[in-house]
């Protein structure tokens, strides 16, 4: 893995690994569209969230093989299965003590930041076989996101995991995998444009049928010069629905494309480009060009998921090999928690992107600051309160 070397000072590519976020309200006030007329009016858009979540919920379950099950909201501090979501401690979990029978027997918890270690334990749980898998409607609290309009601190996911054989761990079976997924996604927008015909208005068009695939190394040789983010949008704009492999491993820069934890994707596995050079990773995300927005916009975030091998190289590398004390780490290791892929699908940000939305707040109710409530009311943009 190469050593990351520091890149020109114009151009902070370290910077661009941070936590998500557009990182400041005076650019934010830039960005947000002046213009905005949405298509559905608040109740309508209610009704619009209710029957595509369904829609998709049932679609996901046809074309992976999955059954709906129940997810927890905290878990066990002890238990490992909270996700850290990158590997530099950046964005950290809420805790808190329940202290219990006056304190005799408490329980350190932790508010789940996503379900993605739970679902491989679930797997277990619920016995499912090769082949089966798993579909929840998950709710997690992300506390050092910065709250611009695509990133909140309330997330909502079909987190989603399924059995899987040594066989299917390969970049062949992740690509069979995303295409279903798209197809879901591309069937919701036109179940959504019959049933509110407004949203087939002037200017929005359907969504992409297909997407395309590249492998991160492949967008850093189109645009070596750019920091991450910028790469993206810059193929966005040329692709607008997109599917990149190989996030977590380090680039030909010396940086990967984006910091992605070592316990739960697949990053290190080497794999071969198609014009036959080795490429890193069985994972990836999904990423469409927003028009309302005009922006880059992330979907989903999914891959084929570490084995007893390839869990202790990612930890090492990252210099995170205490993490194997943990009862989930040693699942893998020892082979009872079976292998799987799996990934989790922003209902929020998909909402936002099939209903033409130019703010998160639109389409789910949570918090956000004063300036931003005031900066979206002077651009008829219809934040829900709470």
């Amino acid at each position: 893995m190469p050593t990351i070397v520091e890149p020109p000072a114009s151009l902070d590519k370290r910077a661009d690994l941070a936590g998500p976020g557009i990182g400041s309200y005076e650019e934010l006030e830039r960005i947000l569209p002046k213009d905005y007329d949405p298509l559905l009016s608040p109740k309508e858009t209610q009704r619009a969230i209710a029957a595509v979540k369904r829609f998709i919920e049932e679609g996901l379950c046809r074309e992976l093989g999955l059954m709906r099950v129940e997810v927890p909201l905290i878990v066990d501090a002890e238990s490992g299965v909270n996700d850290l979501l990158d590997r530099d401690g950046s964005r950290g979990p809420i805790g808190f003590r329940i202290t219990n029978d006056r304190g005799k027997n408490p329980v350190d918890a932790q508010v789940v930041q996503a379900a993605t270690k739970w679902k491989r334990v679930a797997l277990q749980m619920f016995d499912m076989k090769p082949g089966e898998g798993l579909v929840t409607d998950m709710r997690a609290v992300r506390k050092d996101y910065f709250l611009d309009h695509d990133h909140s601190a309330y997330v909502d996911q079909w987190d989603w995991e399924k059995t899987i054989t040594a066989g299917d761990r390969n970049l062949a079976y992740l690509t069979e995998t995303v295409q279903r997924i798209w197809k879901v996604i591309h069937e919701a927008d036109r179940f959504a444009r019959d049933l509110f015909p407004e949203l087939g208005r002037a200017g929005h068009p359907p969504i992409p049928e297909r997407l395309e695939f590249f492998h991160a190394e492949e967008i850093l040789e189109l645009y070596p010069d750019l920091p991450r983010k910028q790469r993206e949008t810059a193929i966005l704009q040329e692709h607008p629905a997109i599917f990149i492999y190989g996030i977590g491993w380090t680039l030909a820069d010396g940086y990967p494309h984006e910091m992605r934890a070592a316990d739960y994707d697949d990053w290190v596995t080497e794999t071969v480009s198609k014009d036959g050079r080795p490429m890193h990773g069985l994972n990836g995300d999904i990423l469409v060009w927003n028009p309302v927005t005009e922006r880059r916009h992330e979907l989903s975030s999914m891959g084929i998921r570490v084995d007893a091998k390839t869990l202790v190289q990612q930890l090492e590398l990252t210099g995170q090999l205490d993490f194997l004390k943990y009862p989930y780490h040693q699942g893998i290791v020892n082979g009872t928690l079976p292998l799987s892929i799996g990934g989790g699908i922003g209902q929020s940000r998909t909402l936002m992107y099939l209903l033409r939305k130019a703010h998160l707040g639109e389409v789910s109710v949570t918090v956000w600051p004063k300036v931003l409530k005031e900066m979206c009311a002077r651009r008829n943009i219809h934040v829900l309160e709470c």
